[in-house]
């Protein structure tokens, strides 16, 4: 098979020998066994948890990132829109946007737009449109025109389109986090908990995407925005799902299934709905419960939890992509069902190839799919995966 496969494990085994330390001595420190380090630098297990990545980069004493963080060598159409994004951002961070001033409601058309985009998967799209439209809301609120408007779609802009495209296409974290501060920003100048709530949202992924659990937890605790509205229901609601998500990573399992529970019975009352386009509902209360069970270790579970969810109820592409790629990640750790994994992850690579081609995670159990893998049509249809996403096959 030529190269391992795993990148992830490459970069671990690379680390400790630039630091002359032994497979004991950082097992030690992660909280793990030599022989379950040795197996996560061949490639024979994979690293697709938050806490796990959090423990080796401890105990190896580097940042997470560098561990998760892989340069793609496929190409995507979105990728040419990246340089004019990161360009964007410069630019608005050096207070000099350079954009138009446009009136509100078109502003506001355009921003449902871009974030209809971002839902269908259409990342080409969104590309495409961020640019110009991140320097035209800055350049519009630096006139003084329609200022608590703006700062409240600069606010819902820059995470569910600016934060989640650059995740979503697989770009530096730190490109991801300069937007989630420019919505904190935003949010910070309107007495709106609903946009705070957004705010929250995506300062807290940035932080667990840095394995700054605490600070994420400190992030999420907003004031209870209640149930005085299915708006505030929803938000509120998601909120309570990334900390399910937070504790999962934490290893606090009292917090993890509390606050599951008040996921579901805030989705019981809500139903299906698209607030502030974050898609809360019971379908995808379901997705989330799959992620969070697999944060937590328990793959059977998550599993469990799959057969549950109806992949053709979720409201989005990228709901249905998230479901199949987490159902993939489960049955790839249980006996006998890889060949069901590679179909499951095939599923989610039709809907968006980025979210598989691009995720660390996905990278790291494809690879270890792949040193499992049989000379049949399944592991030909793995290695064709594996090769999209620019694995050595």
């Amino acid at each position: 098979m030529g190269d391992a496969p795993n990148e992830i494990g490459r970069r671990l085994r690379q680390i400790r020998h630039a630091q002359r330390k032994s497979l004991a001595v950082i097992a030690g420190r992660a909280g793990i066994s030599v022989s379950y380090l040795s197996r996560l630098e061949s490639g024979a297990r994979a690293l697709d948890r938050r806490s796990l990545v959090v423990a080796l980069a401890n105990a190896l004493e580097v940042a997470p990132s560098e561990i998760t963080t892989l340069a793609p060598v496929d190409h995507l159409e979105q990728d040419q829109s990246l340089g004019p994004v990161r360009l964007a951002l410069l630019s608005v961070a050096m207070g000099e946007p350079s954009g138009n001033v446009i009136p509100v409601d078109v502003l506001s058309k355009r921003v449902a737009a871009l974030l209809e985009a971002q839902r269908q998967c259409s990342y080409v799209d969104v590309g495409l449109g961020l640019p110009g439209l991140i320097r035209d809301l800055h350049a519009t609120l630096k006139i003084g025109r329609d200022v608590e408007q703006i700062h409240r779609l600069l606010a819902l802009v820059h995470v569910q389109g600016t934060q989640a495209w650059l995740g979503d296409i697989g770009a530096n974290m730190d490109l991801g986090w300069q937007a989630a501060t420019l919505a904190k920003q935003a949010a910070e100048q309107v007495d709106d908990p609903l946009t705070h709530a957004v705010s929250a949202f995506g300062t807290a992924f940035g932080l667990i995407g840095a394995g700054a659990f605490d600070l994420a937890s400190k992030a999420l605790a907003v004031p209870n925005l209640g149930t005085t509205s299915r708006e505030a229901a929803q938000a509120t609601g998601m909120l309570t799902l990334a900390s399910s998500l937070v504790a999962a990573a934490q290893g606090d399992q009292t917090e993890r299934l509390a606050a599951l529970e008040h996921a579901t019975d805030l989705a019981q009352y809500t139903g299906e709905g698209n607030a502030l386009w974050f898609g809360f509902g019971p379908s995808n209360v379901g997705v989330w419960r799959m992620s969070i069970a697999l944060e937590a270790g328990d793959y059977v579970e998550a599993a469990r939890i799959a057969m549950t969810v109806n992949p053709e109820a979720l409201p989005s592409p990228t709901r249905k992509s998230a479901y199949w790629r987490e159902y993939g990640r489960a049955l790839a750790r249980l006996p006998r069902r890889q060949d069901d994994a590679v179909v499951a992850l095939r599923r989610a690579e039709l809907i968006s190839p980025a979210r598989i081609h691009r995720h660390p995670f996905m990278r790291s159990v494809l690879a270890e799919l792949l040193v499992k893998a049989k000379r049949d049509a399944v592991g030909r249809e793995l290695r064709g995966m594996a090769y999209r996403a620019g694995l050595p096959v």
